[in-house]
């Protein structure tokens, strides 16, 4: 009795998971520490649990004397719903490209590495994503991005190997 048709298809499954979980892309840019903070809008994610019917998504981001102080809301369902609040601290992984950051929340019970992975100041957008390549957050400077500027950003997320069809697009916060 042989196995070989089993033995593919295992090395099939295995190559399949592989290519499911790629690794994130590197950050493409240096960023520079005192653009990033402030508030940044969610514009679009992929899907996570912890965000699940959120919209109207921001990220405040204030420097602390260890790393950064970081805050993120959102309402869940509506527009109307009370506002959902995440506390985080920052720590700085990578001080060559400043793109890399530890984040730690409830205490540090749970911590993620995040990336800034590509960082465009002059349109007002950053790519914020998970080495694992499983999150993944298109953020803008304002509330909503132009038409043009989101184009600019959505095929970046294609090159970089995103499924963009997947991308969620919640509703911007008013601000």
């Amino acid at each position: 009795m042989t196995f070989k048709p089993l033995r593919s298809l295992a090395v099939a499954a295995v190559a399949l998971c592989g290519q499911a979980f790629a690794a994130a892309p590197q950050p493409t840019a240096r960023v520079d520490l005192s653009k990033m903070m402030g508030r940044w809008y969610e514009v679009a994610r992929l899907p996570n649990k912890t965000q699940r019917g959120c919209q109207a998504g921001t990220v405040d981001w204030v420097r602390s004397a260890d790393g950064f102080s970081v805050l993120q809301t959102c309402r869940k369902g509506s527009l109307a719903a009370p506002k959902t609040e995440w506390k985080a601290k920052a720590k700085l992984l990578d001080a060559s490209t400043n793109a890399k950051f530890k984040m730690s929340f409830f205490g540090g019970m749970i911590s993620q590495e995040y990336w800034v992975i590509d960082n465009r100041p002059e349109q007002g957008w950053l790519l914020l994503g998970t080495p694992g390549g499983n999150y993944l957050w298109l953020m803008s400077r304002r509330p909503a991005l132009g038409a043009q500027a989101k184009a600019e950003a959505l095929s970046r997320i294609r090159q970089l190997g995103y499924d963009v069809g997947r991308l969620e697009l919640p509703l911007p916060a008013r601000d």
